[in-house]
């Protein structure tokens, strides 16, 4: 009995052990799972979901009718998209590739973001001229705050989460919005057709791209005032930052390219060609790589950020709207 009980012993240190090491491992694959890039097609109403490693085939979720803004929470396991058809946020489960609730906005909401930490969403709203808040666990409403530009289309977090930044088609102006008080602190006065907003990492700078101006303004956020004007290409429309702050991103829309700006001297150091009517982008969590929506040419240009020159494009639906990836 006793030689059993040293063996059984035995096989259950050496099982603990090795299942052990089986988490080691699997959490160490996960860890260095190439993230997924997500991309809402408006005229298909699907998202395609691109492995950024390559290696797996690019599959596809039916979610709505007009899927347009999207975003994330920061673990990957949920997708916010807004959805022009029903005016509703469309919640998807990640890993069944389902939509699990559709939550009431408003007439035609547009970009939807997350906070740094996840806790909370903001949409543009274009009918109601507003900015909607939601507790990102709940989904509830937490508030609706007017804004003074008319069909406002992105709203997006300060890296400290204190502020949003929205900006509206019918406006020469960015709103300013007090997260604490709930309400519009100020605005900023741009070009004509306020697009893409991008913060600096320490978020003592915005760029924001001007869309009937053909600029990038380049604002100080704490005194509010702005600091550069950057031409570009005609029709700047999205706008995507380095993860280390050194570049930010802009698309131009006529053009079809991307350029690249230095945010040291503000500075564009490259056009890089993409396709027909490129909208938002997002680049991967180590910066190396940009992925560009294409709206009329239903693809996603994916540019390798240190050569500056455009790798691959990825055929998607119809009318992509832009990227997020985690």
């Amino acid at each position: 009995m006793t030689q059993t009980r040293r063996n059984y012993h035995s096989h259950s240190s050496r099982a603990l052990l090795f299942a052990g090491l089986a988490g080691c491992v699997i959490s160490s694959l996960n860890a260095l799972a190439a993230p997924t890039a997500y991309v809402p097609n408006e005229k298909s109403g699907t998202v395609s979901v691109i492995d950024t490693s390559g290696v797996q085939p690019q599959t596809t979720i039916t979610v709505s009718k007009r899927p347009r803004g999207i975003a994330a929470s920061p673990d990957g396991r949920w997708l916010y998209l807004t959805d022009a058809q029903s005016n509703s946020l469309v919640l998807v489960n990640t890993a069944k590739g389902t939509v699990e609730r559709q939550v009431p906005l408003g007439e035609s909401p547009e970009g939807i973001y997350t906070s740094a930490d996840g806790k909370r969403i903001a949409v543009a709203v274009e009918g109601s001229n507003s900015v909607v808040l939601l507790d990102a666990a709940s989904l509830s409403k937490q508030a609706e705050i007017k804004v003074q530009g008319k069909n406002p289309e992105h709203a997006v977090f300060s890296p400290d989460g204190r502020w949003l930044y929205v900006s509206a088609e019918e406006a020469e102006q960015v709103d300013v919005i007090d997260l604490a008080s709930g309400r519009q602190a100020g605005q900023i006065a741009v070009g004509k057709r306020p697009r893409g907003i991008a913060f600096l990492p320490d978020g003592s700078r915005a760029y924001i791209a001007c869309e009937l101006a053909g600029k990038v303004y380049v604002v100080d956020t704490a005194a509010r005032k702005v600091l550069a004007e950057i031409p570009l290409g005609i029709n700047p429309n999205g706008v995507a930052m380095d993860p280390a702050g050194r570049r930010v991103y802009v698309s131009n829309g006529k053009d079809g390219t991307v350029n690249a700006i230095d945010t040291v001297d503000n500075r564009v150091v490259a056009t890089i060609e993409v396709g027909k009517r490129p909208w938002n982008m997002a680049l991967t969590p180590d910066g190396k790589r940009l992925y560009v929506a294409n709206g009329r040419s239903g693809s996603v240009s994916v540019i390798d950020t240190e050569t500056l020159a455009k790798t691959q494009d990825i055929p998607v639906g119809e009318l992509p709207w832009g990227v997020v990836i985690r």
